[in-house]
């Protein structure tokens, strides 16, 4: 038996004798996170205050930043998107197994066309990388899965930017996912700095062509706006110890939003401090805004990440708005944009297709008189342990 469930078991009725206090707690903090959000809801200069004062304690801090409307502000869908054409990439990898016969990687991003109202089916892309040889490496050793995810990401975002320089009119362009990409922690810096640069450069041709770019984040655990109403509770000694101060954690943002946002409905927008500050600047910074893509019964709140090219035109914020309500629609119980549905869809890379590209790349190398590798004798045992349970 690989798991010894008894302990498991045990486990979990310890865990299960916590749960009157766990619920007793989270609820004192969910009230408190009300009374905040009365007291300090339209007190922008103050709470803005507060983060300039958790900045300088800790300038990786990350929070929302209030702009120009309340924090309990709300805004409806305003009309159908119309005339416009949405561009949607999603990625999938195969990470190189030293374990298997044959050492390579995979990065394939599938990529979907949708013209609204114009009756013609959507255009679907894949742009498949194979990673051979030499590309299995860097200057500090074998890839990782950082660097094939983070590599991935860039893909997706070259793709939106192929497609959107094919197309005139009113053009919005999604990603899965922030609108930011992270640095894989493995990198080599040199390659991390080569390649954001590369992504801002994306974002900057993106907004030359008045592209409206934004990334839907699905059931989001972040604690943005709540961290926001956290600061006003710390002092003077207190902030300097920021990082450590959390006396409303597991109060997230997707339920505080969802007791404030109707169906269909979006809150303020907010400016993002976190460590990306430094790297996206200017009409580049990031913003957010929650939505609440579900019905009155069963609200689904989602954050969307936009630029601030985006946050500042308030047209393009609600032609954005009503296209994911309607992406959403499509769904039906289970909200989340059709488009990118789609666009995972085509990405995903099967395992027959990972076992046909293997045997591809061996017959290629018999067809050349390599030689041929052979699996590990670790997977040879877990192989054989499998054919033997079965």
């Amino acid at each position: 038996m690989p798991i010894n469930f008894q302990e498991i078991y045990t486990r979990i009725q310890d865990i299960g004798k916590g749960a009157r206090e766990r619920k007793k707690t989270l609820e004192e903090r969910r009230a408190k996170v009300r009374e905040l959000l009365a007291a300090y809801a339209s007190e922008l200069d103050f709470l803005r205050s507060k983060v300039d004062a958790a900045k300088a304690a800790d300038a990786n801090i990350r929070c929302a930043v209030p702009l120009e409307e309340p924090l309990a502000s709300s805004h409806p869908a305003r009309g159908p998107a119309s005339d416009v054409t949405l561009i949607a990439a999603d990625g999938s990898q195969i990470l190189p197994d030293r374990h298997a016969a044959v050492q390579f990687g995979l990065i394939n991003v599938g990529a979907i066309l949708l013209k609204s109202n114009s009756g013609a089916a959507p255009q679907i892309f894949t742009d498949s990388q194979l990673l051979f040889d030499h590309e299995l490496y860097t200057e500090t050793g074998s890839v990782t899965q950082d660097d094939i995810e983070f590599s991935r990401d860039i893909a997706e975002r070259k793709k939106l930017l192929e497609l959107a320089k094919e197309q005139t009119g009113t053009l919005i362009a999604l990603t899965d996912g922030p609108v930011e990409i992270w640095g894989a922690k493995s990198a080599n810096e040199g390659d991390y700095q080569k390649t954001l640069e590369q992504h801002k450069s994306i974002l900057s041709q993106l907004q030359s062509r008045d592209v409206t770019v934004a990334g839907y984040v699905d059931k989001p655990g972040a604690d943005l706006v709540v961290r926001l109403l956290e600061l006003t509770l710390l002092d003077v000694e207190q902030m300097k110890e920021v990082r450590q101060q959390h006396p409303l954690r597991g109060v997230t943002d997707r339920w505080l939003f969802s007791g404030i946002l109707k169906s269909r409905e979006r809150s303020a927008v907010f400016a993002l401090q976190s460590s990306s500050c430094i790297r996206y600047t200017g009409s580049l910074s990031l913003h957010f805004f929650y939505l609440n893509v579900g019905d009155e019964k069963h609200p689904s709140i989602v954050r969307v990440e936009i630029p601030d090219w985006v946050a500042k035109d308030e047209p393009k914020l609600d032609l954005l708005h009503s296209a994911l309500i309607q992406q959403c629609r499509i769904m039906g119980a289970r909200p989340y944009p059709y488009i990118l549905h789609r666009a995972h869809e085509i990405a995903v890379v099967s395992f027959e297709e990972k076992k046909q590209i293997e045997q591809m790349i061996q017959q290629m190398q018999l067809n050349n008189q390599e030689v041929l590798d052979e699996i590990s004798s670790k997977q040879s045992a877990k192989n054989l342990a499998g054919r033997m349970r079965g």
